[in-house]
């Protein structure tokens, strides 16, 4: 059975440990904190043993497949887990996982632990621990998810904040649950007990600013279409001190990766072109809608345009850098915003 993470502490308590669980995602804090839970329900059922098993490239599934097979000299229960950062066992380690969960040995927990996770990670054998256990797919959060989840966390922590209060949380930690969980653990301490709900201007003096805009999340931004969201982070950027002729070569570097990109994508080969420049898994989706958001000319064009801000920047040319780059920006998040680029 697939669960939600907000679905498996409330499973946890009704019901004995499943002989198999997997816990993927690709936010750190929530995939962590969902497999705490399933480590602290073993110990508090009397699995005494852990072993973890790193799961790389080459490795040997035999070790797992001994490991099971051996009797513990030290504990009756034990939880096996298997780390994989990659998100998807090989052959022999698909077959591993789906021989376990066809002949789950008793006293016995596998928690499998993956880093990554998109529709095309899953198989026979994520099915397979569906059938014998539970898997908990951790998606990122949504943007208009993020105030819920802020609300409930708070909440957890015997805080009550106001809606401008928590937007106010939002806006600082910019979707970083980690430094937003560490924000809210500070509020806990900050508020001394204070049961009376948290105002924006309560909220204004207890929270450090945790939104560390970088210009690697400034492309993001704009190749995801989030125009707005890249405006802001670009204003945010200036009032920190940065200088456009020191974002300029990221942003450049980016550009002409999905020059490359967008012509792959014309010719019906975006696959293997993003392979080939070393795209992260987990950024594919981003870059495949950018580079068919334009057509390879149109990026061509965003190029040059990143050449005519830089010699801006450096005093070479005519025009305010930060509103030259704020409007190649928005041309990139959206297609509509090209015309912006002619004035």
């Amino acid at each position: 059975m697939e669960l939600r993470p907000d679905r498996l502490e409330r499973q946890l308590a009704g019901e004995p440990l499943r002989p198999v669980y997997l816990v993927a995602g690709t936010e750190p804090l929530r995939v962590q904190e969902a497999a705490d839970a399933i480590r602290a329900k073993a110990r508090a059922e009397g699995y005494g043993e852990r072993e973890i098993y790193d799961i790389e490239k080459g490795f040997d599934w035999n070790q797992l497949t001994q490991g099971l097979a051996t009797m513990s000299l030290f504990a009756s229960r034990r939880l096996f887990e298997l780390r994989m950062p990659s998100g998807k066992p090989d052959k022999d380690g698909s077959e591993a996982i789906r021989e376990y969960c066809e002949k789950t040995p008793p006293d016995t927990v596998l928690l499998v632990v993956a880093n990554d996770w998109s529709s095309k990670h899953g198989g026979k054998w994520s099915e397979a621990i569906q059938r014998a256990g539970h898997s908990v797919i951790v998606w990122p959060l949504k943007t208009h998810e993020l105030g819920d989840w802020l609300l409930q966390r708070l909440r957890s922590r015997g805080l009550v904040a106001t809606p401008d209060a928590v937007q106010l949380l939002a806006d600082r930690v910019e979707g970083n649950l980690l430094a937003a969980a560490q924000e809210i653990d500070k509020l806990v301490l900050a508020a001394g007990g204070d049961a009376g709900p948290i105002d924006a201007a309560r909220m204004q003096e207890l929270v450090a600013d945790s939104s560390r805009f970088d210009v690697f999340k400034l492309v993001d931004a704009a190749l995801s279409g989030e125009s707005a969201r890249a405006v802001r982070m670009l204003h945010a950027l200036r009032g920190e001190g940065e200088q456009v002729a020191g974002l300029m070569p990221m942003i450049a570097k980016e550009v002409l990766t999905l020059c490359g990109l967008a012509r792959a994508a014309a010719e019906r080969r975006l696959q293997a072109a993003m392979r080939e420049a070393r795209i992260w898994d987990s950024k594919m989706a981003a870059y495949k809608r950018a580079a068919e958001r334009h057509p390879p000319e149109r990026w061509e064009r965003f190029a040059a345009e990143c050449g005519r801000i830089d010699r801006t920047a450096k005093g070479r040319g005519d025009g305010d850098p930060w509103l030259q780059l704020e409007r190649l920006l928005v041309a990139i998040a959206d297609a509509r915003g090209r015309r912006l680029l002619a004035s």
